[in-house]
């Protein structure tokens, strides 16, 4: 009943998506925010565009705008800055070098963490869930403008993440999927590398709390229009990021599915199993072994596309 309202009330404004199939159990999941700062409106473009699109047999926790009252208020008044007049422009996130680098105490700077860790509701709901999810999340992906730049941990000039190799490898993937849409070019690297250094972000907090692929997109362009991207840049941007996007989650997928399927392969014979194909030719229906891990991997293969 309530869909037919909102598109009776709203018949020009809104659309209503049926996201997802139904399912029983806990699936692996993929975790996308946008507009956690007011003034970077393609973010929440993005995650529009992104819900039409995403994978379906897997979870996806998507905050199209994080920011809601900056947001709002950024498209009624004339400055762009991170004003001091709302603390949720730039919520700071739990972390061991929270308000260290590239952040300021002051009330009236662009860069004002707050007056504490979670000071800002926003940031205290994203903890909370993500703590309850972190050992289902594969991929945690936040997005923001502008500089076309992937982000990976961590922020801070002396800290490294444990599998900063991995995440390298993998955003220099990402960008070469996203130069292959329209040519344009996205930077890897940490924040301290390629931007400027910071604390206290939640990418960081994700891979802090040992979610393995964390990601900050940093959208188009690089300064021409700002935060101010034209209307007609929206729907490349949004497609290029899109290839981004689903190149990491088809690794943080393919690393958690296939890696396992290597390990069942003996039991398969090597001809069961060719990456990339839906299933092992062994996990047929009728097919399935009942001793051995063949058996469990089919069971869970069938439920996981489901």
């Amino acid at each position: 009943m309530k869909d037919i309202e909102l598109r009776c009330t709203y018949l020009l404004l809104v659309v209503v998506l049926q996201i997802g199939l139904s399912s029983t159990g806990r699936k692996k999941a993929i975790w996308m925010d946008c507009g956690i700062h007011a003034r970077e409106w393609i973010a929440p473009a993005f995650c529009q565009y992104f819900v039409n699109e995403m994978m379906k047999n897997l979870d996806s926790y998507i905050t199209p705008v994080l920011n809601v009252d900056g947001y709002i208020y950024s498209w009624h008044n004339e400055s762009l800055e991170l004003t001091p007049t709302l603390t949720h422009t730039h919520p700071v996130f739990s972390s061991p070098v929270f308000a260290v680098v590239g952040v300021s105490t002051d009330c009236c700077s662009q860069t004002y963490c707050g007056t504490k860790a979670l000071s800002e509701s926003e940031a205290r709901a994203v903890t909370d869930m993500l703590g309850k999810l972190s050992e289902d999340i594969l991929a945690f992906l936040t997005i923001h403008s502008y500089g076309q730049q992937l982000l990976v941990p961590y922020g801070h000039p002396n800290i490294s993440a444990p599998n900063h190799d991995e995440l390298m490898e993998v955003g220099l993937g990402a960008a070469m999927a996203i130069k292959a849409v329209n040519g344009m070019d996205y930077t890897v690297g940490t924040s301290p590398d390629i931007l400027y250094p910071f604390s206290g972000s939640s990418q960081d907090f994700a891979r802090q709390i040992g979610i393995p692929l964390s990601f900050t997109f940093e959208l188009r362009d690089k300064g021409e229009h700002g935060f101010e991207l034209p209307e007609d840049q929206i729907q490349p941007t949004c497609e290029e990021a899109y290839a981004g996007a689903h190149h990491i989650i088809s690794y943080a997928h393919d690393k958690a599915f296939y890696s396992y399927a290597a390990t069942v392969t003996a039991h398969c014979g090597p001809h069961c199993w060719q990456p990339g194909s839906l299933a092992p030719s062994c996990c047929k229906l009728g097919e399935l072994q009942e001793s051995d891990e063949t058996h469990l991997f089919c069971q869970v293969w069938y439920v996981t596309l489901l």
